[in-house]
């Protein structure tokens, strides 16, 4: 099962797959988690996932969006990663992370309240090193990128 995770390590890394995953992989799974009642998302089979509903910056409406993340802590923590795929922008959630911090999360079919805090200097180059071990591909999307892709630790509530 470790070459299947490496091919898509690989996979992941490259240009196209930042181009079509965007549109492909959170429709997927948000229509999966729901039909599931938030028991299955197609991501988590390759990495802990969340499906994040932060409220919208602008639009102060609740917005869901299923997300890779790296579990800190036994479950009290987590981070996710605004690579937006190695895409120029920065991904709409990390806007609504930023203007409105609490937000909830379903974590293994249970909702969790959760805080999140934009992380920053060292703090960040720590947790960037980490995040890079637990998915290498992360760095191909910081190569393509002049941006420096956001890192947000969540806690519970």
């Amino acid at each position: 099962m470790r070459w299947v995770e490496r091919w898509v390590q690989k996979v992941s890394a490259t240009p196209g797959f930042a181009r079509v995953a965007p549109y492909v992989l959170p429709a997927a799974d948000r229509g999966l988690h729901r039909l599931t009642k938030g028991r299955v998302l197609l991501s988590a089979r390759l990495l802990p996932s969340v499906v994040l509903t932060s409220t919208g910056a602008r639009s102060g409406r609740p917005r869901r969006t299923p997300l890779a993340c790296m579990p800190e802590d036994g479950g009290r923590s987590w981070i996710l990663v605004g690579s937006n795929f190695g895409r120029t922008g920065h991904p709409a959630w990390t806007y609504n992370l930023l203007a409105h911090p609490d937000a909830v999360i379903n974590w293994r079919g249970e909702d969790v309240p959760v805080t999140a805090r934009l992380l920053e200097g060292e703090e960040r180059t720590a947790v960037w090193k980490a995040v890079l071990e637990f998915w290498p591909p992360y760095a191909a999307y910081q190569a393509r990128v002049e941006r420096e892709i956001r890192l947000f630790r969540l806690q519970r509530r």
